[in-house]
């Protein structure tokens, strides 16, 4: 028996490389999807330790994307309307969202980093918060 409970033992590297690209995505942007696409093409076939990460990992890209889609909603619309001075609240609106998802982006990859350390099973993968 392994630390997980399981006979065999599953496959911590690439979850670990999915957290490592979604922490450096938030610097270029682009490994976010690299790290996506890995998420995706192995979660089915990961055991269920390593599989509570997978779908973890593709929770908060999608819940991320939600709310950079809202912040840039906000900064659409705050831009034009700023020359007026009613847009200045959208654009700090907007960029408090943006910068409270990337923290909140961070947190959960921290996270599930100490856990897939461990070779433990993201608790609460299918939830908002950590």
């Amino acid at each position: 028996m392994t630390a997980t409970g399981y006979d065999t033992p599953e496959d911590h590297t690439l979850p670990t490389v999915v957290y490592a690209l979604y922490l450096l995505g938030l610097i270029n942007g682009l490994t976010v999807l690299i790290g996506l696409i890995i998420a995706y093409a192995n979660r089915d076939r990961a055991g269920p330790v390593m599989e509570s990460h997978y779908t973890f990992q593709i929770r908060t890209f999608w819940i991320a994307v939600a709310w950079w889609i809202i912040a840039a909603v906000l900064f659409l619309w705050g831009v034009p309307l700023s020359f007026v001075l009613v847009g200045v609240p959208l654009l700090v609106a907007g960029g408090l969202i943006v910068a409270m998802t990337h923290i909140w982006f961070a947190l959960r990859c921290i996270l599930g980093l100490m856990y897939v350390s461990r070779g433990e099973a993201y608790p609460r993968p299918r939830t908002w918060l950590a």
